[in-house]
């Protein structure tokens, strides 16, 4: 089964939201089943945004889901947490020496190209409220998935930690996205590579 497919499976069982359904129909009109999840880290390769959405939800429903846990927000808030990369990088090539021969060769590459720079977990909760209106606990949770790594933290604001402490779906994501990325994930750069 393809990512595209495994995606589309579980976000169709577990979100019966109104606006579903156009999301989803939404999504096949980007990138986002094609698109990379990093320009050079984490899954940066074709299909790595859906890979990596997929291995948050995989680890946040394993690990974390709790009976008193709603798994429609578990599936909403891992799948979507990073909407915003949708047509947002571009890919292209760069020129690597290769340490054996001496010879510069071309290798594939990705840039950013941020044609709408609303910000990362803020974007990716705008995008999603275009077709699904979010609880309030699941638009925080996406809001802040970035954890220490998001700008606003690294500038300075505690709001985060207001956000972890009401809203444990929050801790939940941020710590799946962590295991997503560095231990599922690890080595998955195809442009990483030398």
């Amino acid at each position: 089964m393809s990512y595209k497919d495994e995606f589309i499976e579980i976000f169709t069982a577990n979100v019966k939201r109104q606006g579903a359904q156009e999301l989803l129909a939404w999504l096949d009109t980007t990138d986002f089943f094609t698109a990379p999840a990093s320009t050079r880290f984490h899954g940066a390769c074709t299909e790595g945004l859906v890979m990596h959405s997929l291995n948050v939800y995989k680890v946040m429903s394993e690990q974390y889901l709790e009976e008193s846990d709603s798994l429609e927000s578990f599936t909403l808030v891992a799948l979507l947490h990073d909407l915003c990369k949708t047509n947002y990088y571009k890919s292209g090539f760069r020129n690597v020496k290769d340490d054996a021969t001496g010879k510069w060769e071309k290798v594939p590459s990705f840039s950013v190209s941020d044609a709408f720079p609303y910000g990362h977990g803020e974007k990716s909760v705008f995008l999603i409220e275009r077709f699904i209106r979010l609880k309030p606990s699941e638009a925080v949770a996406i809001r802040w998935h970035m954890g220490g790594f998001d700008d606003a933290v690294r500038g300075g604001c505690y709001a985060i930690s207001e956000a972890y402490d009401q809203y444990p779906i929050a801790v939940k994501l941020h710590l799946s996205d962590l295991a997503a990325t560095y231990l599922l994930e690890k080595g998955t750069s195809s442009v990483n590579k030398r």
